[in-house]
């Protein structure tokens, strides 16, 4: 029974899970900004920057399918212990390279590649482990609290990225080294398993060998996604707002550093709004409980495009915190609703390949919408991408409108594992 579940803060190994994935993500908050200040000081150049978070974020794109399925093949906690040995290292390069005073531009690349596609194996181990360190009862409040600390990590990593470059292009860096140390630490004292038992495979796959094998469960996940026409179509939807948002954050550094914003004046700017993220997790369950997912969808895509036109009229970079916290308010409640219900009806042995399928689209656009965001904002001038964004995300809105698959979304009351069976059947 429900009741006898214990609270969530007396899970243990959930408490090891969110605090060492805390650190690391206040590391990672930090070094994101400070990449793009790196940039900006060594070319001065709004393209090169764009260019640089274009690679760094484009294993976003290019590796989800592969690393959702080798999830599924492999231990999630092991996967997640060497993805963080292995970022510490890339990251602490380029804290080596800076103090040495030999980084090149060439060096962020590869640094920002190699810890990016690192990255999306770990989130995907993560996201897939939910379920099985948590009370499928607590699903939704654990999703909401890991939203409460990744946009916690974004109000405290990024202001203090800012600072750190202050003190030192090479703190931030040494910083997020540190961070994945200490979430490694977490990881080893966890004692619950992150999957489910598997059945044993029945020996290895012959001629067609095991790339073609992974290929073959690949394309198992991203069948059963396209099967759900509720989640393939947020899905879409949340790529498109994805693109704005990364295209967004560049617009809106560039502008605040051309009306004389500092390195720290934009870090605070980027951390008063994510004092809008933290409140929105805060208030994610209740708001779960009490709102259907077609009004989550069409009210958030709504917001936001209500919201973007009004960086037209605020310089200031406190007022356009004060506009990115009203967008960011809006989020958490979006995640935590449509993660609950995709981990609740996804079976648990595919549980990766679909996050990857779901999260190439979902996340993919996010390399896009730096690499667009640095043309727009080198051909036209901040205030002409302001309003090109604006657009995309006004049809992103109509189009959540009329979609029959939102306006019929189910209940997350009704989600139950759908094996691959039942998707077919539709």
């Amino acid at each position: 029974m429900t009741d006898k579940v214990p609270p969530l803060l007396r899970n243990r190994d959930f408490l090891l899970l969110w605090q060492g994935s805390a650190v690391s993500s206040l590391g990672s908050n930090a070094s994101t900004v400070a990449y793009a200040l790196l940039v900006l000081a060594l070319t001065g150049s709004p393209a090169d920057a764009g260019f640089t978070g274009f690679v760094a974020l484009l294993p976003q794109l290019l590796f989800q399918l592969p690393a959702g399925a080798l999830v599924d093949r492999w231990n999630r906690k092991r996967a997640m212990i060497w993805c963080d040995v292995l970022r510490g290292l890339t990251v602490g390069s380029v804290a080596a390279a800076l103090l040495a005073g030999h980084l090149y531009l060439a060096h962020v690349l590869v640094a920002g590649f190699v810890e990016g596609t690192l990255t999306v194996c770990f989130r995907i181990a993560a996201s897939a482990a939910v379920p099985n360190v948590v009370h499928p009862s607590q699903l939704a409040l654990a999703l909401s609290r890991n939203e409460a600390r990744a946009r916690g990590a974004a109000m405290l990593g990024q202001p203090l990225g800012g600072v750190l470059f202050g003190l030192g292009r090479a703190v931030p860096f040494l910083f997020d080294a540190f961070s994945y140390l200490v979430s490694l630490g977490a990881l080893l004292m966890i004692r619950k398993d992150f999957q489910v038992e598997r059945p044993a495979q029945p020996g290895r796959p012959g001629r067609l060998g095991q790339l073609g094998q992974l290929g073959v469960e690949i394309g198992e996940g991203v069948r059963w996604l396209w099967r759900q026409p509720f989640l393939r179509t947020t899905t879409f939807l949340i790529a498109g707002s994805n693109l704005l948002f990364q295209a967004l954050f560049l617009t809106v550094l560039v502008s605040a550093r051309r009306h004389g914003g500092s390195s720290a004046a934009i870090g605070v700017m980027f951390g008063v709004a994510a004092v809008g993220g933290v409140v929105g997790s805060l208030v994610a369950p209740a708001l779960e409980r009490r709102l259907l997912m077609k009004v989550v969808v069409i009210g958030a895509n709504w917001a936001w495009a209500l919201l973007v036109p009004l960086l037209l009229v605020v310089r200031n970079p406190y007022l356009i915190g004060a506009v990115y916290a009203l967008m960011c308010f809006v989020g958490p409640v979006w995640n935590v609703v449509i993660s609950a219900y995709q981990l609740a009806v996804t079976p648990d042995r595919m549980r990766g390949r679909v996050l990857g399928a779901a999260g190439m689209v979902a996340f993919g656009a996010v390399p896009l919408g730096s690499l667009i965001g640095g043309l727009l904002l080198s051909r036209y001038g901040a205030d002409t991408t302001v309003w090109l964004l604006a657009g995309w995300m006004a049809l992103l809105a109509v189009v959540s409108t009329v979609s029959p698959a939102v306006r019929a979304a189910p209940g997350l009351t009704e989600a139950t594992p759908l094996e691959p069976q039942s998707a077919t059947a539709r």
